[in-house]
């Protein structure tokens, strides 16, 4: 999966793309403060093609477990953590490369106290 073609949930599905479909900021903020971010990575809302898939499922898993998945990425390992990956199809061989790099660019976000579920996957599919 490139990055450029990954799908942001929060900015591209949800109640929030199809009122600002033109404007992704306006669209997480919508879909954030209408019910912080729910219903974009677990609705039908938007389109079915762009709305689904793996990205959009590990948004969802991110968004319902977050507090577990922040924990564990603190301590470098864990269930939550492993499923994450697994669901992203990332190989067992790759992923102690990549939970370094997520660690580290989570760890500044907890500090500047910037860490959401959304930036949390952002610093996933990035580290991809």
């Amino acid at each position: 999966m490139a990055k450029e073609d990954a799908i942001n949930p929060w900015k591209q599905c949800g109640i929030g793309a199809k009122i600002f479909d033109d404007n992704g900021t306006a669209a997480a903020l919508s879909n954030v403060i209408w019910d912080l971010g729910t219903t974009a990575v677990s609705s039908n809302i938007s389109s079915k093609e762009s709305c689904n898939g793996k990205e959009v499922k590990t948004a969802q898993f991110i968004q319902d477990n977050y507090d577990q998945v922040v924990e564990e990425t603190s301590q470098g390992a864990g269930t939550h953590l492993t499923a994450m990956l697994n669901m992203l199809e990332v190989e067992q061989s790759q992923q102690p490369q990549i939970l370094k790099a997520i660690r580290a660019e989570v760890a500044d976000q907890v500090v500047a106290k910037k860490a959401t579920p959304e930036s949390y996957y952002n610093v996933v599919i990035a580290s991809l």
